[in-house]
């Protein structure tokens, strides 16, 4: 899609100029950072931005082509972010775990970030330099931006978000909240009664929130300010092969960190019947602690031939894999955004997931299967239905993965996102009357009709 001219401001006739604070921001890494990166860069496609991040994005900036000083801003918080990095890397206890502690480090060492930005754009701002600016990391809604105030008393609007994470636990995975090492999930919802957070509720001009249950959390007086957007998008030339036609035996794919609440194990346990059988063949990408557990499995059930174990791949490579199947097959019972859904679907998948959370969210009854949520039998016994069923027929993939595939392309690639967040700065700058709501009026993630 070609982008719009940058919209212009009606009383200068220059671009709109937006500070965009991106604390996590780098295009060589995943998840957060790589959503940062990717969204800043969209706005910066259609209006005038400076990106403010962390020091240790600065190499992969400049690696990127950006100019400092002309396209970004290092800030260098690491005396106080580099010794609390030290402390959350202790608290988690193990690598990839322990998350809620991760944030609680984050709450800690963010401000004197923020401090930093403003001591040196402060001026700029009050002196009208930049229209808009705009947190669009961190993610999550614990951590509180103090320069929201300091904004606001400038005149500047600030923008906070896509705001998202916190998902409840669901009933009946304690054992694996436990496994994740999540203690602190259990007291998370302190973080609602701090007096920071509702300092930056109060004064920012709008808040974005990139799943329904953060825009749920935002007390009620705020939520005129709210708009939700949908936190993950897709890049087209990352993601531009098709998936292959059901040809014969049904193939599906499992793409993520093997580990309890992704839900590998209980998805070797659905399919167990069709791979025995001959009927399925299934592919999981990606590694993690329960590797071992998964081949164990697999050997002892005669299931070798019909189960390819990848381990990490290279994003390259992960699409080729996955191109093979018809079927993202992801029974996962705890992801914030669903960003593996959305890159399935763009490849022309059909997600059979559990109906909770950013997935559930993601996918409708025209571009895949939501399965409810419910106990770890439940799931296992909902996915081995409907893998049976799409097995013994799999002629509605063909057309629903194609309408994945559309719905990707008009709502979820990096593009369409800048379009949407631009909606939503002409509303804080009075350039529309009326609050831009592009997931909650229309088709995009509309009422399930399957």
């Amino acid at each position: 899609m070609t982008p719009a001219p940058p919209p212009t401001d009606r009383e200068t006739d220059r671009p709109l100029r937006v500070l965009i604070i991106a604390e996590a921001a780098n295009p060589e890494w995943v998840s957060v950072p790589l959503v940062g990166w990717s969204l800043a860069r969209a706005i910066g496609r259609r209006v005038e931005v400076h990106i403010v991040t962390q020091i240790r994005n600065h190499e992969s900036f400049l690696n990127a082509g950006l100019v400092e000083g002309r396209d970004f801003t290092a800030v260098d918080s690491e005396a106080i972010a580099r010794p609390l990095w030290s402390l959350g890397k202790l608290l988690r206890m193990g690598e990839g775990k322990g998350w809620t502690a991760l944030q609680l480090i984050n709450a800690l060492s963010y401000p004197y970030f923020e401090h930093l930005i403003w001591k040196r754009f402060g001026a700029d701002l009050r002196a009208g330099s930049y229209d808009i600016v705009h947190r669009v990391t961190p993610l999550s809604p614990t951590i509180s931006s103090p320069i929201a105030r300091k904004c606001a008393k400038a005149g500047v609007p600030f923008v906070v978000g896509p705001l998202n994470g916190g998902v409840p636990w669901p009933k009946g995975f304690d054992a694996e909240r436990r496994r994740e090492r999540e203690w602190l999930s259990y007291l998370r919802a302190g973080y609602k009664l701090l007096p920071g957070r509702q300092a930056m509720l109060r004064h920012a001009a709008a808040i974005i929130t990139g799943s329904r249950h953060t825009r749920s959390e935002i007390p009620s007086r705020f939520q005129g300010k709210v708009v939700y957007i949908p936190e993950n998008a897709i890049d087209p030339a990352r993601f531009n092969t098709r998936a292959a036609p059901a040809d014969g035996v049904l193939r599906a794919c499992f793409i993520g960190r093997l580990v309890p609440y992704k839900g590998p194990d209980m998805l070797l346990k659905a399919a167990l019947p069709l791979l025995q059988a001959g009927k399925l063949q299934l592919d999981l990408i990606g590694d993690g602690p329960l590797m071992p557990e998964l081949k164990f499995f697999a050997e002892s059930h005669g299931i070798t031939d019909a189960v390819t174990f990848h381990g990490w791949l290279d994003h390259t490579q992960v699409q080729d894999v996955a191109t093979r199947s018809q079927l993202l097959a992801f029974p996962s019972v705890r992801e914030f955004g669903g960003g593996v859904v959305l890159e399935a679907m763009a490849l022309g998948l059909v997600p059979l997931i559990v109906d909770y959370a950013g997935p559930g969210e993601l996918v409708t009854g025209d571009t895949g299967f939501k399965i409810p949520i419910g106990s770890r039998d439940d799931i296992v016994q909902g996915f081995r239905a409907k893998l049976t069923e799409l097995a013994d027929d799999p002629a509605p993939l063909a057309a629903m993965g194609e309408n994945a595939r559309r719905k990707v392309e008009e709502y979820f690639t990096w593009d369409r996102k800048a379009a949407q967040v631009l909606a939503v700065y002409d509303w804080v700058l009075g350039k529309r009357a009326d609050k831009p709501d592009p997931f909650d009026n229309d088709a995009s993630t509309g009422p399930d009709t399957g």
